[in-house]
């Protein structure tokens, strides 16, 4: 066994496909700003370095560290249990990119610092003992999807405004983070079995399949309404539309999955959460004109 990990064992570790959604609510935030990006670009493409390859990487590093146990079970050919990240590399490679996202935070203001602190408590709180908020379903998620959703939407806004976002920006990114809550209940159902014989109260495994499916339809719904009923409130409603057209889309999927929702999850979780992040890059350009002037 080899004393250092390779270098492509460590990039499956840090799962790049994770960063997609903490750079894409970045980008929500810094468009929702209404602040213009010339001249912002170096700083711009720091904070979707922090978002996705900093912050969210630690996150899947030191989820994938203590959740080794389970995933010999569920997954046994990721890096850790598979022994292509050997030793104790696996905590070490988590400590240090934290250390490095704490760094670059610190350099892009103490907006940002703030919201990269609390977001990284909240991934080592999630994965860690004693707190582990994974091993039950509703904390867990919880933390998951305010740190891939509502976070890097208030620190992309505040990147660019240097300051407290819009109150607007806020209930939005709030809402999104809230219905990801759904979006996250998807993720646990590949590792029912593991779970439960680990003693990990996911959603899947608190409530069975066919109800947690229809719980996170449901969460992922209900704050999309808020948001349109919110756009539309404030006149936008052309952007109030396109939310709604994609919501209406989610529907009809959600149809599908809701037939055979362990078998599907992953499935829906390519197309429902698509028209999902699409509605949130059209509410985050509704509300351009309006920051400032609330």
């Amino acid at each position: 066994m080899a004393a250092t990990p390779a270098p492509s064992a460590v990039i499956e570790l840090l799962k790049p496909l994770t960063w997609f959604a903490p750079m894409w609510a970045f980008a929500c935030g810094v468009i929702s700003s209404g602040q213009p990006a010339h001249g912002q670009w170096p700083v711009i493409a720091a904070g979707v370095l922090l978002a996705g390859p900093l912050v969210c990487a630690t996150s899947q590093a030191a989820n994938d560290w203590f959740d080794r146990h389970v995933d010999a079970i569920n997954e046994p050919n990721r890096p850790i249990p598979s022994g292509r990240i050997p030793g104790r590399w696996g905590l070490y490679l988590a400590l240090g990119w934290t250390l490095l996202s704490l760094v670059v935070a610190a350099a892009l203001g103490p907006w940002i610092l703030g919201a990269a602190l609390f977001g990284l408590v909240l991934a080592w709180i999630y994965s860690a003992p004693p707190v582990r908020l994974k091993r039950n379903g509703w904390w867990g998620n919880a933390a998951v999807a305010l740190c891939y959703e509502g976070l890097p939407w208030f620190t992309g806004a505040a990147v660019m405004a240097a300051a407290l976002p819009d109150r607007r920006v806020l209930a939005v990114a709030l809402l999104y983070a809230a219905g990801a809550h759904g979006i996250m209940t998807l993720n646990d159902f590949k590792s029912v079995e593991g779970d439960r014989r680990m003693g990990l109260l996911s959603l899947p495994v608190q409530m069975g399949s066919e109800r947690a499916a229809r719980f996170a339809c449901l969460v992922m719904a209900l704050p999309q309404v808020a948001v349109i009923a919110l756009l539309v409130g404030w006149e936008r409603y052309w952007h109030a539309g396109l939310v709604a057209a994609l919501l209406a889309g989610q529907f009809a999927l959600m149809a599908r999955f809701l037939e055979n929702p362990r078998e599907r999850a992953i499935w829906y979780n390519g197309t429902g959460t698509t028209l999902y992040v699409l509605g949130m890059l059209v509410a985050a350009f509704a509300l351009r004109p309006l920051v400032g002037g609330a």
